[in-house]
C-alpha cells in the first residue's frame, strides 16, 4: 500500500480533488447527482494519480541523486521501470477523462486532461529541468482541477470558480518554493533549477512573501461574487496565519522557518477550501 501511495502521489491527488469539489459546491447551477459527483471526484483522483507516476518514471534519474526521493518505488526497484507503466498510465488518463465527459460534460473532462498534462507533461518533461519558471506555469494544473469541478455544474465556470482558480495558481509557487528551500541541497545535486538553487534562500523567502502576500489578497476576491462570511473569516485567518510564517522566514531564511512556511500553505488552502465548501452548503 505504501508503494501505491508513493508512486501515484495520492496526497496530492486527495489535495487536488478537494480543489476540484469546492469548486462544484460553489458554482451556481443545478448541482451534480450523487453518483455523478464521486464519478467526478474519482475522475480527477485517477488523473492526478496518473500524472504523478509519469512524474515519477520521468524522473527516476533526478529522483536518484535525491536523499528526499531516492526511496521512491522506481529508484529502488520495488517497481520496474518499464512501458507497461507508460501504457497503465496512458490507460488511467484516458479512463478519466471519459468518464468525466460521461458524468459531466466535454468541458469539464477536457479540464481533467489539461490538470494531468501540466503536471506530467509541461511541468515535469519541458520545465522542471530548465528554468526556475518551472512551478510557477506547473501551478495551472491545480487551476483545471478547479475548472473541472465548476464545469461539472455548469460548461462555462463563472467568476467565482475563476477567482477560485486564480487562487490555486498563486498557491503554487510559494507552497512549493518553501519546499525547495527545507530540500535545495537535494535540487542542486540533482541539477534542478529551482527558485533557491538559482538566487539563494535569502532571496526566495522574500519571493516567497511577496507571492504569499499576493496569493491572500486573491483569495478574498472569491468573497466578492457570492461567498458570504464564513468563505472570508476562514481565508482570511489562514492567510494571515501563512503571511505570519513566511514572514519568519524572511527574517531567518533557513530549513525550519521553510518548513513551517510550507505547513502553513497547507493550512492556509485547507482554510480556503473548507470555508467554500462551508459558505455553499449553509448559504
Amino acid at each position: 500500500m505504501k508503494t501505491i501511495l508513493n508512486v501515484f502521489k495520492l496526497r496530492i491527488g486527495v489535495v487536488i480533488t478537494w480543489t476540484a469539489l469546492a469548486a462544484a459546491a460553489i458554482t451556481p447551477g443545478t448541482p451534480l447527482s450523487g453518483w455523478k459527483m464521486v464519478v467526478l471526484a474519482l475522475s480527477v483522483m485517477v488523473s492526478s494519480a496518473s500524472a504523478g507516476a509519469f512524474n515519477q518514471y520521468v524522473e527516476r534519474d533526478l529522483d536518484a541523486r535525491m536523499a528526499r526521493t531516492r526511496g521512491r518505488p522506481f529508484v529502488t526497484g520495488a517497481l520496474k521501470h518499464g512501458p507497461f507503466w507508460l501504457w497503465l498510465i496512458g490507460a488511467m488518463t484516458a479512463a478519466s477523462v471519459l468518464a468525466a465527459a460521461l458524468a459531466a460534460n466535454v468541458p469539464a473532462a477536457l479540464y481533467v486532461f489539461l490538470g494531468a498534462f501540466t503536471y506530467g507533461v509541461v511541468y515535469t518533461v519541458w520545465l522542471k529541468r530548465r528554468t526556475w519558471w518551472n512551478i510557477v506555469v506547473g501551478g495551472l494544473a491545480g487551476s483545471f482541477a478547479v475548472l473541472a469541478g465548476a464545469a461539472a455544474v455548469s460548461p462555462v465556470p463563472g467568476p467565482e470558480a475563476l477567482a477560485l482558480a486564480v487562487v490555486l495558481f498563486l498557491w503554487t509557487p510559494p507552497h512549493f518554493w518553501s519546499l525547495a528551500i527545507t530540500c535545495r541541497a537535494d535540487y542542486a545535486a540533482a541539477g534542478v533549477p529551482m527558485l533557491p538553487v538559482v538566487v539563494g534562500d535569502a532571496r526566495a523567502a522574500r519571493a516567497i512573501f511577496a507571492s504569499s502576500a499576493l496569493l491572500v489578497a486573491a483569495s478574498l476576491v472569491p468573497a466578492a461574487f457570492g461567498l458570504g462570511w464564513i468563505y472570508l473569516a476562514s481565508a482570511a485567518a489562514g492567510g494571515a496565519f501563512f503571511l505570519f510564517r513566511c514572514k519568519a522566514l524572511v527574517q531567518r531564511p533557513g530549513r525550519e522557518t521553510a518548513r513551517a512556511a510550507f505547513l502553513a500553505s497547507l493550512v492556509q488552502l485547507g482554510a480556503v477550501l473548507t470555508g467554500a465548501m462551508l459558505d455553499a452548503a449553509i448559504s
